[in-house]
């Protein structure tokens, strides 16, 4: 009788994962500083998405999931980590309160790399014809618009209830004390 197969003979499954994973996580970690090509090649995929979508004219129920998906990753980044209704005012109100930074519920980073992993995920998916359903797509878009906007109508209103802004161009910057101007 033949002896059965050593498990140590090739690399494992849950090793080659780990390597994997290793590997990944060091490619994100180097682009985490690079931003503007982050977004930039994840709007050349969203434009390879579509390009696709419309000429499958298809998968319309996939791409109104992404949309939906992302609206609700929008919202995360553009709320704060903690909610001033329920916890109290944490933000100032006066000037005579402590100054505390915005601070997102959904940091850049992770909407980024959520956003990316979705439309991956939608582009596999265009490759299996069970996810082309049939659908009068007009609907969808009328409803995916009317959702965005009584969405966003709400996140303004409590943006401006609460008096925060969840972006940084605009707001005063103070250089700390002791810093040259021209140093940079």
């Amino acid at each position: 009788m033949d002896a059965p197969a050593s498990s140590s003979a090739g690399p494992s499954a849950s090793r080659l994962s780990k390597s994997f994973q290793t590997r990944l996580q060091y490619y994100l970690d180097k682009s985490t500083p690079h931003s503007t090509w982050r977004w930039l090649a994840l709007v050349g995929f969203i434009l390879i998405y579509a390009i696709r979508v419309f000429y499958l004219k298809g998968f319309y129920i996939v791409t109104y999931a992404l949309g939906i998906y992302n609206l609700n990753l929008v919202l995360g980044f553009l709320s704060p980590q903690v909610d001033p209704e329920l916890e109290g005012p944490a933000l100032p109100s006066r000037t005579t309160d402590e100054y505390r930074p915005f601070i997102r519920r959904l940091p850049e980073f992770k909407f980024w790399w959520s956003s990316s992993k979705a439309f991956m995920l939608g582009f596999v998916a265009t490759f299996f014809p069970i996810f082309d359903v049939p659908v009068f797509w007009p609907i969808l878009l009328l409803y995916f618009f009317v959702l965005l906007f009584v969405t966003m109508k709400r996140q303004i209103k409590h943006m401006i209830k609460h008096r925060y802004i969840p972006f940084t161009f605009g707001k005063k910057s103070y250089k700390a004390a002791g810093q040259d101007s021209r140093a940079k």
